[in-house]
């Protein structure tokens, strides 16, 4: 019987490791199909706290697993299949690999998956002028054209915050309208520095003799008509999804677009002894920094579970 597993191995998993073992809970990490999660396939990391000269996003990551594994947390690099709930309040946790593990507690921080375009090269040129998060890297690309893909609230809060630093902002879009809220999308469009490209999907990525993102070439999907965009990144905000395939028959209350629901301030799920931290339930904020807090807290969480089972 393990007192707590913890399923996925970004921010939140790491973090709720690191407090978990600290408590003496000999927690037990099963790693996921992306041991590091999202911040593996980013380059540097500059907005983490504690690092003033930034880090390199699996530097990050391994640090992270050092620290937990320092204080006593096992790792399986295994992945998880179905989590349920037992009639003793108990959970079982099965995984690919055919073991099924008895628990007190378990914290769901498998986070979530950026939706792509998938066309070639895009996972190679993730971090060389390929992203899904404008907070995270708009800051590298000053004085410089970008681009945005999408018409939704976030394309639309991506593109505005990128005026910040870059010189323009196309925001090239499949339709002739945004999708946006109003407010969103006059905000986007009342900005000088941002031009919509409607009725356009980019076809593919154009780099430059370094492997560096140069331009997208893209077509009108009403004339047919093809031309490129110059721009030194390029900013995909067509949406996330939450990696909780793995949960469909197990109880465990998720939002309609899948995210697992968290009770109030908590991180309790609807079922006692399941938790969950991180992009797996935030849809707003989407940063290493508040993965790790919302990490901190399922493991506060669980702890306090677990030491009121004990009485």
């Amino acid at each position: 019987m393990e007192d707590v597993i913890i399923i996925g191995t970004g921010c939140a998993g790491w973090t709720s490791a690191i407090y978990t073992a600290r408590a003496n809970l000999n927690p037990l990490v099963i790693a996921g199909e992306q041991p590091g999660g999202q911040l593996t396939t980013t380059t540097e990391v500059e907005n983490f706290p504690g690092f003033p000269d930034g880090i390199m996003g699996p530097e990050l990551m391994m640090r992270m697993q050092q620290q937990a594994e320092k204080f006593g947390t096992r790792v399986e690099y295994d992945l998880v299949t179905s989590v349920s709930e037992n009639s003793d309040g108990t959970l079982t946790v099965k995984t690919v690999g055919g073991t099924e593990y008895l628990t007190k507690t378990a914290i769901i921080a498998t986070g979530a998956s950026p939706r792509w375009l998938n066309i070639d090269r895009e996972k190679e040129l993730v971090g060389h002028g390929l992203t899904s998060c404008a907070t995270c890297d708009g800051a590298f690309y000053p004085d410089v054209p970008v681009c945005v893909i999408g018409g939704g609230d976030s394309a639309c809060e991506e593109a505005s915050f990128l005026t910040k630093f870059a010189s323009k902002v196309y925001l090239i879009h499949r339709r002739d309208e945004l999708r946006a809220s109003q407010i969103m999308a006059e905000r986007a469009l009342a900005n000088k520095k941002i031009e919509p490209v409607w009725n356009t999907e980019v076809k593919e990525y154009l780099t430059d003799d370094e492997g560096e993102m140069r331009a997208v070439k893209v077509v009108n999907n009403q004339t047919g008509e093809e031309s490129e965009i110059e721009v030194k990144c390029v900013f995909v905000a067509i949406g996330h999804d939450p990696n909780t395939d793995f949960l469909a028959g197990s109880g465990v209350a998720l939002d309609d677009d899948g995210y697992v629901l968290q009770d109030g301030h908590s991180t309790n799920s609807n079922i006692p002894g399941v938790f969950s931290a991180g992009d797996v339930s935030d849809h707003v904020y989407r940063q290493a920094i508040t993965a790790a807090g919302n990490g901190c807290q399922a493991a506060l969480d669980a702890e306090r579970y677990i030491a009121a089972l004990e009485g």
